[in-house]
Parts: structure tokens; C-alpha cells; sequence
């Protein structure tokens, strides 16, 4: 057959089969932005003409940025004599748009433009951040991150309230350690609206922190389909395999196996899941079973979009992941936003298929 003679005699890589183990150390220097954003900067952004609040948000964070070289007696204050108050005003600001306009962008842009060393500026998402408070603890992660500059949160969680309480307390240690704060954030529970999180309801829930962040609207539509193909269609089975077995350094994995070895492998390891990865092939996707499960494969689509890991799949299209109930609930922003990352890595694994 002809399929066959596309495969060769080196297997494919599994995820199932890893069990990643992750330093602490490596958690901390990992805290930059992703390879997907290595190269980004403000004058690479491309606003839409249609949106000036666009072309105003890359003004006012080129702005700060400046501001943060400009401070006074740059880190020694953190190393001698006594701590000065923290700077009145504003210490930091908060992107505020929907999935898609960019802001990731905008916020690497922030971190590569500030002028400090890269171990003293620090770029995570929400996520990242807890798991760094979990395997540091509170006070570590406190004593750590007081040195730096600057810290950008992406994706900042409202979901889970003790979470949200535990990163509203260590923010506001580190802004009384002067460190200047950037952050973007997902929806909470039952806002559905514009498929954005409104600036007001961000600076209620991260309470006494609210004065220290400036809201920046970004208004656009997901750049990621403006005038873009469709995604491709799914491939066969057999189109997949050949494709994990011609790509070297592709992993083959059955999408149920796969769901279930994420159960077992804690959030925080999934980027070193998917360590030297060329591709991701995928046999037999179907719709995920349950909310839990839906949360995993989310998180797993964001560290492979990260990492601009290609996606091969056969089974369901990606836009048929989530039922409906999920589509329309409070978790809704997340999954529009994996199925728009899984769809734009499954345009990029169109030519790692023989058609």
C-alpha cells in the first residue's frame, strides 16, 4: 500500500509514555516568554486599522516599559539598606480584550522591551505561576521573585477563588518590593458577553490590588482567523501514522490513551511533555467526556501553541471537541481559545502529511 512506503523503520515518539520530572530551578528559569514569542516585539505587532485602541495599547506599554529603566537606583535597592515605599500610582497594568487580538504579543513585547536582565523579569502564565508558589511555597516564591523588575501574567485564572486569593496576596508582596506588574486574564465563571473579561470585574477580584493596575482595552477580532484558510480536515488513520513515522521526532499516540495518561501527569509538567517535539500526530479524536478532562486538553494546547509544535489528527474536527454545555458555560473562553490554537497548529502540520 501506498502509505506504507512513507513509513520508516524508526518509531515514533509516544506522550504516553513519558513521565516528565520537573526542578524547581527549572520552573523558575523557564519564567520567559515562549519560543512562540521569542522574536516578538511591539514594531512586529500589527495593528488592525479598524482598532485603534490597538495601535494605543502598543504607545502606552512602550511607554512603560521606558518608565521601568528610568527608576531610580535600579535593583541595589533590593540588595542594600532599607526597602522604600513602593512607587505611588499605578505599578502595573492589565490588557484587558478577547481571545485572539493579540495580547500575549503585546505582553512578551512588554517584557523583551524592559530593561533589565532576563533574571530580573519574569513572563508566566497564571498557571505557571501557582505551580511555582507549589513547589517553592509561598515565602520561596516571595524571597524570589522580589528582585525582579517586572513580572507578566498571562491568562490570569479567575476560575478557582483560593487560587485567585493566593496570587492577589503574593502580588501585593511584590509590589511592596517595587516589583512592577503586567497581566491579561481569562473569563470568569458565567461571563460570557463578548467572550472577553471586563476590566472592572478583574480589579474586583483581585481586590486590594486594584489601584496598582491600569486597564488597557484592546479591542480586534481574533487575529488568527482574519483572512485565513479553514482548517484543514481531519486525515485518515493511516495518513496520520505515516506522517508520525516520516517526521523524526514526531510522537503517534491514540487520542483517548492520551487523554488518560494527562490524569496522571500533573499540569505543571506538560511543557516537558512535550520537550524536542517536532510534531504531535493524533489518532482518533472525538469529543472530550467531561469538564475535567476538557481542562487538561486545554492546558496541553497552550504549552504545544507555545511551543509551535504542529498538530497531525485523524478522528473529529477540532471545532467538535467541546459539546455544547461547555461551549456555553463558564469555562467558555478557554475552550474557544484551544480549539483556535489547535486549529492554527493543525494549518502548520499541513505539509508534514502526504496527500
Amino acid at each position: 500500500m501506498r502509505v506504507s512506503s512513507a513509513i520508516t523503520e524508526a518509531a515514533p515518539l509516544s506522550l504516553c509514555a513519558r513521565e516528565p520530572r520537573v526542578p524547581a530551578d527549572r520552573l523558575v528559569a523557564e519564567m520567559v516568554p515562549p519560543p512562540r514569542f521569542d522574536g516578538v516585539r511591539f514594531d512586529t505587532y500589527i495593528p488592525d486599522p479598524n482598532q485603534p485602541s490597538q495601535t494605543e495599547a502598543v504607545r502606552v506599554l512602550s511607554g512603560f516599559a521606558a518608565g521601568l529603566g528610568e527608576e531610580a537606583g535600579g535593583g541595589k535597592r533590593r540588595w542594600f539598606g532599607r526597602k522604600p515605599a513602593a512607587p505611588a500610582g499605578p505599578r502595573g497594568v492589565y490588557l484587558d480584550g478577547g481571545y485572539g487580538v493579540g495580547k500575549t504579543h503585546l505582553l512578551a513585547s512588554l517584557w523583551h522591551a524592559t530593561p533589565a536582565e532576563p533574571d530580573r523579569k519574569a513572563f508566566g502564565t497564571f498557571v505557571e505561576l501557582t505551580n511555582l508558589v507549589g513547589a517553592l511555597g509561598f515565602q520561596q516564591t516571595v524571597a524570589t521573585l522580589s528582585g525582579h523588575r517586572l513580572l507578566c501574567i498571562d491568562e490570569f485564572e479567575l476560575d478557582d477563588p483560593g487560587d485567585t486569593v493566593l496570587v492577589s496576596s503574593l502580588l501585593s508582596r511584590l509590589v511592596e518590593a517595587g516589583v512592577a506588574l503586567a497581566a491579561t486574564s481569562n473569563t470568569l465563571p458565567g461571563k460570557l458577553g463578548e467572550g472577553r473579561f471586563a476590566a472592572a470585574d478583574f480589579l474586583r477580584e483581585i481586590q486590594g490590588l486594584s489601584a496598582h493596575f491600569r486597564p488597557l482595552r484592546i479591542d480586534g477580532e481574533d487575529y488568527r482567523h482574519r483572512g485565513l484558510p479553514e482548517a484543514p480536515a481531519p486525515y485518515s488513520d493511516e495518513q496520520v501514522t505515516a506522517a508520525a513515522h516520516a517526521a523524526p521526532g514526531a510522537s503517534l499516540d491514540a487520542f483517548p490513551a492520551l487523554l488518560d495518561h494527562l490524569a496522571r501527569v500533573h499540569p505543571s509538567r506538560y511543557g516537558a511533555l512535550t520537550d524536542e517535539l517536532s510534531a504531535v500526530c493524533l489518532t482518533g479524536v472525538a469529543p472530550v467526556p467531561d469538564q475535567a478532562t476538557a481542562l487538561r486538553l486545554v492546558v496541553l494546547a497552550d504549552r504545544l501553541y507555545d511551543r509551535e509544535v504542529p498538530v497531525v489528527a485523524s478522528g473529529v474536527p477540532f471545532d467538535r471537541l467541546f459539546g455544547e454545555e461547555m461551549l456555553n458555560g463558564g469555562y467558555r473562553k478557554k475552550y474557544f481559545r484551544a480549539i483556535s490554537r489547535l486549529t492554527a497548529l493543525a494549518r502548520e502540520a499541513k505539509g508534514l502529511v502526504a496527500q
